[in-house]
């Protein structure tokens, strides 16, 4: 069995609080695109007790004051893939914050919709 690569982060790691990290996405998005991960080897974020998973949305949070200010984003995705039909490719719970900025793509309405882009632009029907 390969080693998880979100339980094997090392230099990657950005912050930190008692339940989570948070490091960059290796594959990204755009500029500033940050994993949140449990400490715990979990698949989905509703294996943590409450504190557990508070502590992960507090680092959510944390993470995304940080881009604001850092990088100064217009906007954020933030978004769960839970479980393989979701499209989640890592088996590890985890938590994306994408910065968005104005024009980055033509039409940014329906955010998350275009995961089913049959079902995205309902404002056009």
């Amino acid at each position: 069995m390969s080693e998880c690569p979100f339980c094997v982060t090392g230099e990657r790691k950005w912050i930190e609080n008692d339940a989570a990290i948070a490091f960059p996405d290796a594959y990204p998005l755009a500029e500033g695109h940050t994993l949140v991960v449990p400490r715990v080897h979990v698949s989905s974020l509703y294996e943590l007790n409450m504190e557990q998973q508070s502590s992960v949305w507090e680092l959510v949070a944390e993470v995304r004051q940080r881009l604001l200010v850092g990088l100064k984003p217009d906007a954020f995705n933030i978004g769960v893939n839970d479980g393989l039909a979701a499209g989640q490719t890592v088996d590890h719970a985890h938590v994306h914050v994408i910065p968005r900025w104005k024009g980055d793509v033509a039409d940014p309405r329906g955010g998350i919709r275009w995961i089913l882009d049959h079902k995205a632009a309902y404002w056009s029907k």
